[in-house]
């Protein structure tokens, strides 16, 4: 079924697309010649091409705060770009599209919405050049703070990340959003004060990559599928319900930190996490 879907994005892409046209100005003798399209030739029209957007943005957030009885605030958000040319170097390939898009912009991204004929929407998101698109995403501190006083439980956050392309499908029969993404985290790094702990040169890459004996791109992305819908949970109550269907990764720690000392690294490898569903409601 997303086979054939896809297919029909895929035949709808390579339709021209139609422009708007504005008469605003234009002199008579050239109105004169635009000729009314009769409901049969709109029909023709209609619904033939999809909408196409070319993204570039920078994201800063001083705080974020989330209040219950007590409140949780994390401070000094950024998303945007690595500004980097070197990540998953012992590829040998600039894999952020080229010297353009090495910035502190979320750039390189295109992304397709269509419409398909039994009320389906297809949502891709892409890179627009060879490559991936380069996502930073880093914080400040992550305080939890209440009568009582307040603890840090996360800081220093920085993560550098390569996507390699998703798909988000919304079934109109069954009312359920379909996500599927390729993901590669080239370096991440945080701390935890309240544990003492640090986490340094955390890697994350499909589960058949190896940095120096398989190094293919496409073995590059940790692959990502999961469906999110509306479901009752035990007391009747619609809830969000998240399924993973299926997520398959291997992970490289550089650097475990307690106390501020390294007590070595740490790899995963081969890890499937399949069959996982939450149900996220307030109480």
């Amino acid at each position: 079924m997303k086979e054939t879907k896809n297919k029909e994005i895929i035949m709808k892409g390579l339709k021209p697309t139609l422009l708007a046209l504005c008469v605003a100005g234009v002199p008579p003798a050239a109105v004169a010649e635009i000729q009314m399209l009769d409901d049969s030739a709109m029909g023709m029209i209609t619904g033939q091409a999809g909408v196409t957007i070319e993204l570039e943005t920078k994201l800063n957030i001083d705080r974020f705060i989330y209040t219950d009885e007590g409140s949780m605030e994390i401070n000094d958000i950024f998303v945007g770009g690595t500004n980097r040319s070197d990540m998953f170097s012992e590829l040998g390939v600039n894999l952020m599209g080229g010297a353009a898009q090495e910035t502190d912009l979320l750039d390189n991204v295109r992304i397709e919405i269509d419409i398909l004929s039994d009320g389906d929407a297809i949502i891709n998101v892409l890179p627009q050049t060879f490559g991936a698109v380069d996502l930073r995403v880093s914080t400040g501190a992550w305080n939890l703070t209440g009568t009582g006083g307040s603890t840090t439980i996360l800081d220093n956050f920085n993560a550098d990340i390569l996507m390699g392309g998703a798909n988000i499908e919304i079934d109109a029969d069954t009312d359920v959003m379909n996500l599927r993404t390729d993901i590669a985290v080239d370096d991440m790094d945080f701390d935890m004060p309240f544990l003492a702990l640090g986490i340094r040169d955390f890697r994350l890459t499909g589960n058949t990559y190896d940095p120096v004996r398989n190094k293919n791109i496409p073995d590059l992305f940790a692959k990502v599928d999961l469906d999110i819908y509306k479901r009752a949970n035990s007391l009747g109550v619609d809830s969000l319900a998240i399924d993973l269907n299926s997520f398959n990764a291997d992970i490289t720690m550089g650097g475990v930190l307690v106390g501020g000392t390294s007590i070595g690294t740490v790899f995963v490898d081969d890890l499937a996490i399949t069959n996982t569903q939450l149900l996220v409601y307030g109480h």
